[in-house]
């Protein structure tokens, strides 16, 4: 029964990816850019820093704004220290929509950590030797919603 159900949901979050992209091989680069991405979620979620690092360009950084409306930019490096490796997460990550032209790419991902928080991921992708990587993420964040059971 969980198999089945899993196998549904899978189905269900795959086909509500939304894909723009111009060229004629754009189903393979899609799918290469999914990989880079489902390292990126599958990696935090499941405590997989080398995962997580196969993801990103090594230079890359993240951004968002802070409760107090300033800019707060961390480096990759410090944000991947942060994963430990065999320690699993709550987070379940799926991709909303991905756009490309030739070597460029942008993409959106929501990443839900139950009871606490539901991020907004914004990344910027470069395919250069070879592979796809994220080079830039901006995310932002809401408080999970909470429910009181009542009606």
């Amino acid at each position: 029964m969980k198999k089945h159900f899993f196998l549904s949901l899978m189905f269900v979050l795959a086909t509500q990816i939304r894909v723009n992209a111009q060229t004629e091989n754009s189903q393979s680069e899609i799918e290469k850019i999914t990989e880079t991405l489902q390292h990126y979620i599958e990696g935090t979620a499941n405590g997989e820093p080398e995962r997580v690092r196969k993801a990103f360009h090594p230079d890359f950084n993240l951004y968002t704004v802070t409760e107090q409306d300033s800019l707060l930019k961390r480096s990759g490096k410090e944000y991947i220290s942060k994963i430990k490796q065999g320690e699993k997460s709550k987070r379940i990550g799926r991709i909303i929509s991905i756009d490309f032209e030739n070597d460029a790419a942008i993409a959106k991902a929501e990443i839900v950590i139950p009871d606490w928080r539901i991020f907004t991921d914004y990344f910027l992708l470069l395919r250069y030797e070879g592979s796809w990587k994220i080079i830039h993420k901006s995310y932002t964040w809401r408080e999970y919603p909470k429910h009181t059971g009542k009606k």
